[in-house]
């Protein structure tokens, strides 16, 4: 049944069941309600408003550019400085090799121009049959179809399945809390890099274009970053089979995680083909992008000459880092707090020992989440059901502007949103028995 608002609205709710509440003006790291609330916005909307609500010197450069040329199209023979400025600014110094910018709209489109891309690769390259990609389970990659085609989100894909790709298989995630068991770093990175080894001899090197990761996974298991060693084995076996490596990059990336790039900490040259999006347009433009390396470019100039596709924050994350891990941390149903930079997880469990997570069916994290704004913060949860782990985890990534005291406002309101919930569950469970 939908709420009365949401059905008489013209615009259509991502939730029918909730009256949203209507924001009438931002500033900082604050959204202010009609109703006269303010709710700190640790979630910066998923990942995208970076730079913070209410900058009028931003607001002015996009005005003085829309005065000025508010629009061209890609496909005429034509340039101009705005463009060019910003994909110098991107590359410069050329990182890992990356060379060259498609500018899109949306991370899904840049998913889709990022498979593209692959495809044409090798396609110029005269490797018609290289079009299968292999990707991760519970992964998120983007909503369009080919986005979701990549995506192993398990609740997402469901209703679509009849429109998904067979040319995409999955292998394991990188999360060590719940998946590695009693081994080493090393035996667990050599297990994960064995896996997709294995998966490209099955179905044949000479038909998988790319692998495709989030370098710091997402919503899906929650700001998981990679084993120590991880991207180095997944960067050899993709160098030694002739297969792209294409880094999701679109919540992880843009100093979300204390470097320009996330893939940088990871101690490889860089990825063949990377998405960026979310905060590079920090939520003043719908901005996205693929950026990728010169033997791509090179091939696809020697062949057809051209796309078939057109279209302060390190000290904060540490301060973020200290405050989670010591105020929520020590809870005793936090079972993990993960993250980089100002992108960071609290993954919830029953049992810290076992890591049982609470039942599905209790809906933790979403009432963690409603608590929390009840109480002036914005937080993300996670989003259904992602894969065959459950994973019951919030997100906090705040705006790159966000003081040190807000940040301390945003965990004291976290933390006491977790034990309200944590306590009404235990309550009821209790008063069953």
């Amino acid at each position: 049944m939908a709420h009365p608002f949401v059905s008489d609205s013209y615009l259509a709710h991502r939730s029918f069941a909730h009256k949203p509440e209507k924001v009438v003006s931002a500033s900082g790291v604050s959204l202010f309600l009609e109703s006269g609330r303010q709710v700190l916005d640790a979630s910066a909307g998923p990942a995208v408003s970076c730079l913070g609500f209410g900058r009028p010197e931003i607001a002015q450069v996009v005005t003085n550019q829309i005065n000025q040329l508010a629009y061209l199209y890609s496909g005429a023979r034509f340039t101009c400085d705005a463009t060019e400025d910003l994909a110098s600014m991107l590359l410069h110094g050329r990182p890992g090799g990356l060379c060259k910018v498609i500018l899109v709209n949306s991370g899904s489109e840049a998913t889709d121009a990022a498979i593209k891309l692959a495809t044409q690769y090798w396609f110029e390259r005269g490797m018609h049959q290289k079009c299968h990609v292999i990707a991760r389970k519970q992964s998120y990659h983007g909503n369009t179809i080919g986005a979701l085609c990549i995506s192993g989100h398990d609740s997402r894909r469901a209703m679509y399945r009849p429109w998904l790709s067979q040319n995409v298989s999955f292998v394991d995630p990188c999360f060590s809390y719940r998946l590695r068991g009693d081994e080493s770093d090393e035996e667990y990175v050599k297990r994960l890099a064995g896996q997709l080894e294995e998966e490209i001899l099955r179905v044949g090197p000479e038909k998988v274009s790319a692998f495709v990761a989030e370098t710091v996974s997402g919503t899906t298991l929650g700001c998981v970053p990679a084993t120590p060693g991880y991207f180095k084995a997944i960067r050899s076996i993709c160098d030694k089979y002739n297969v792209l490596l294409i880094l999701d990059e679109i919540m992880c990336g843009m100093g979300k995680t204390g470097t320009m790039h996330a893939w940088e900490q990871e101690g490889i040259s860089g990825p063949d083909i990377q998405m960026i999006g979310k905060a590079l347009g920090g939520g003043f433009i719908p901005l996205s992008g693929v950026l990728f390396c010169r033997k791509i470019f090179d091939a696809i100039a020697e062949g057809s000459g051209g796309l078939a596709h057109g279209h302060t924050f390190q000290k904060m994350g540490i301060v973020l880092e200290n405050l989670l891990k010591t105020h929520i941390g020590s809870l005793g149903h936090v079972g993990d707090v993960r993250g980089r930079g100002l992108f960071w997880a609290v993954e919830f469990v029953q049992d810290r020992q076992s890591k049982t997570p609470f039942p599905a069916s209790l809906g933790l994290c979403h009432r963690i989440v409603d608590k929390s704004l009840d109480l002036g913060l914005n937080i993300l949860g996670n989003l259904g059901q992602t894969g065959e782990v459950h994973v019951d985890h919030v997100i906090i990534s705040p705006p790159y502007v966000v003081t040190e005291s807000e940040l301390e406002r945003m965990v004291g309101i976290l933390r006491e949103a977790i034990l309200n919930v944590v306590s009404e569950i235990l309550e009821t469970q209790e008063a069953k028995f």
